[in-house]
């Protein structure tokens, strides 16, 4: 049986890759199967080590560098923050939902919670700055084809802080 990833190596896989997803299949890395390193089938709350791909999974989606939304197809979607500035950059392109944040709490009595923040409320102000350094085109290339080749919602606009990139934060 593989070893399985230590949290800082898996993050350090969501900081290679940029863009996975949490466990469902699509067209971005899977991050289950980075930290059980093999492919899984099924349910991975199944899988032997459910427990242990859960903590490190926790882990992960619990960093300040990572955004857990449900950008791809409505399924968690973890990105790290070196891209949320490219993010920002296109968040027109998409459906404010699928850039809220999403948090899962856990209940003192064993339930879990779901909460979201809505965009843009979660994006740091240095994160707009940067967004407003971008053209879109860069913003799409650094996000890459997962992103990139998601059909832009037609005639929708999301929202947005505009800051000039000669705007400091002081």
């Amino acid at each position: 049986m593989a070893e399985l990833l230590q949290p800082t190596d898996a993050l350090e896989f969501v900081r290679q890759h940029g863009v996975v997803l949490a466990s469902a299949k699509g067209g971005a890395p899977r991050l289950i199967e980075a930290i059980l390193g093999e492919p899984i089938s099924g349910n991975w709350w199944a899988h032997p080590r459910g427990r242990s791909i859960y903590n490190v999974l926790a882990a992960i989606t619990d960093s300040e560098d990572v955004l857990v939304c449900r950008l791809l197809h409505g399924k968690l979607t973890l990105i790290h923050r070196r891209l949320w500035p490219a993010l920002v950059r296109v968040a027109s392109r998409f459906d404010a939902a699928q850039l809220a944040k999403v948090r899962d709490q856990h209940m003192p009595d064993g339930r879990h919670s779901t909460q979201e923040i809505p965009f843009p409320r979660w994006v740091p102000e240095d994160v707009h700055e940067q967004a407003a350094l971008l053209s879109e085109e860069q913003a799409l290339a650094s996000l890459g084809p997962a992103v990139a080749n998601l059909e832009p919602l037609p005639n929708r606009r999301v929202k947005s802080r505009k800051i000039r990139a000669s705007q400091s934060s002081a």
